[in-house]
């Protein structure tokens, strides 16, 4: 193999087929031993599946209707159809302040409603979810926490111009001084070297200094790599490798990709956007440390005059057309966990022009609203029902349960005959959805225990028979109550004082 190296100013640069061709030649001198290699395997990223992992959206058409069974979503077709409603407000952005209610029996889907609506608006669209049994547990007073959530849920869309340069590396020379002795770090030490860049159009010649030279370094630019460098900030971003130099080298890792030469003149001016949420702008103005605040974990309280600064800022921006509000949504699952301040603090809250999308769910009837002696439905005060629109989800009939359950099967990867299935569904029907769905990977363990391929019925039955049900449970604690510790029935409390 020919070895070419290139040298400049006392630095020598190997192309990287010379590093192949040394490698070989080491392996012929040292073959009398040659040591063993352990093949390396590819490390993928793992998902966890989670309880809503199969949804990817609410399976609305572009009529707004509710498809049977589409993106996860089985059932619910008017709550779906009234979700996607709201979803197009949402999308609108003119509309701030809106608050819905998600309503319904236990394990109706209300969470599933809400992580679709996510999936469907993106990442562009703050969306911040949140357990209201979290606002109590937070070192913060309880209106903090829930103005905290509200401005995460809103987000700024920051944009602004930013010169460029970008080309083609057509080569790089690096220079040191004569006399500098030592290593570069040493006096006199001080790296200079040349940058060439190329378009379709044009080449250019860039002095290069000491922070060029590092940042180059620390991105592995090289001949033919195609980069841009930020001119404010100087900072290198490598975009991939020129088509014209595909052919340079056998060997090439499935991570190197190809991009076009660019065309035009080589400084550009780009319009660069930037979404932030207004938390995240809160927590850098009001912390020493800035950004880095936002990976402490523990932002702590913000206090009323920096938010107002930032809201006259914002303003501002909006006015000269550099920013833009993106309305983002809250949902609080659970929401009759709160009390009667927080309560109050949301209906103040929802008359702010900054206020976002309100999402919450519930599974309460009438109940009593906590912190106060008295009953409202679903556990909240009239006042704000009045502001809420109401979402009604209704319980599954036995073939979307079979539908859904069927879903999840192939979610976990499991294999399942249809006897066992429509077994499985019988049992969602007694008891609940939640419980047959904890069934699956169950009986996918006992499955692979016996050494089989698809879960069978004596599998579904097996895991049935180790593991209780709700209404199996209650039933066992009735006829065996007395035998448990604090029995307060009032059959256990006549006996005692009988005795």
């Amino acid at each position: 193999a020919v070895v070419s190296t290139q040298s400049t100013g006392g630095i020598v640069y190997h192309q990287p087929y010379c590093f192949i061709a040394t490698q070989v030649e080491f392996v012929k001198m040292a073959s009398s031993s040659v040591p063993k290699i352990q093949e390396v395997k590819d490390v993928t990223r793992i998902d966890r599946i989670g309880a809503h992992s199969h949804i990817r959206g609410l399976g609305l058409d572009d009529s707004l209707e509710a498809r049977p069974v589409s993106q996860g979503m089985v059932g619910q077709a008017q709550a779906r159809r009234a979700a996607g409603i709201i979803l197009h407000m949402i999308r609108e952005g003119k509309i701030a302040g809106r608050a819905i209610l998600i309503a319904g029996q236990p394990g109706t889907g209300k969470t599933a409603i809400a992580m679709g609506m996510a999936q469907a608006l993106g990442p562009e669209t703050p969306f911040t979810m949140l357990s209201a049994s979290e606002i109590f547990s937070l070192e913060m007073s309880k209106s903090e926490a829930l103005t905290q959530a509200f401005r995460r849920s809103i987000g700024v869309r920051i944009k602004e111009e930013a010169e460029i340069i970008e080309g083609e590396v057509v080569e790089i020379q690096i220079d040191r001084p004569a006399g500098a002795g030592g290593s570069s770090s040493q006096a006199g030490g001080t790296r200079v070297g040349k940058l060439t860049l190329k378009t379709t159009d044009m080449e250019t010649i860039y002095d290069l200094g000491q922070k060029m030279i590092d940042a180059l370094g620390r991105e592995k630019v090289q001949s033919g790599d195609v980069i841009t460098i930020d001119k404010a900030t100087g900072k290198i971003s490598k975009l991939g490798r020129s088509f014209a130099r595909a052919r340079d080298y056998e060997v090439m890792g499935s991570s190197v990709k190809f991009v076009q030469c660019p065309e035009g003149e080589l400084q550009k001016r780009k319009e660069v956007v930037h979404t932030v949420s207004m938390h995240e702008i809160d927590v850098i103005n009001s912390r020493a440390q800035g950004f880095l605040a936002l990976f402490a974990g523990d932002t702590g309280e913000i206090k009323a005059e920096v938010r107002e600064q930032i809201n006259t800022k914002v303003a501002e921006w909006r006015e000269e057309g550099k920013a833009e509000i993106v309305p983002g949504v809250l949902f609080i699952d659970e929401v009759h966990m709160l009390d009667m301040e927080c309560f109050s603090f949301l209906n103040r809250a929802l008359e702010d022009d900054l206020a976002p999308i309100l999402i919450m769910a519930t599974n309460r009837g009438i109940t009593t609203i906590r912190g106060t002696n008295y009953k409202g439905p679903h556990g909240l005060p009239i006042d704000l029902l009045d502001r809420l629109l109401i979402i009604s989800t209704t319980p599954y009939s036995d073939k979307e349960i079979h539908q859904i359950l069927k879903i999840r099967c192939e979610e976990e990867d499991v294999e399942m005959t249809e006897d066992a299935l429509s077994l499985l569904t019988k049992i969602g029907m007694e008891t609940s959805l939640r419980y047959a769905i904890h069934i699956i990977t169950s009986s996918s363990l006992v499955t692979a225990k016996r050494k089989g391929t698809e879960v069978g019925v004596e599998d579904i039955r097996r895991v049935y028979d180790l593991f209780a049900d709700i209404k199996r449970s209650v039933q066992y604690l009735k006829e065996y109550q007395s035998e448990f510790l604090f029995d307060e029935t009032e059959e256990s409390n006549k006996m005692i004082v009988d005795a």
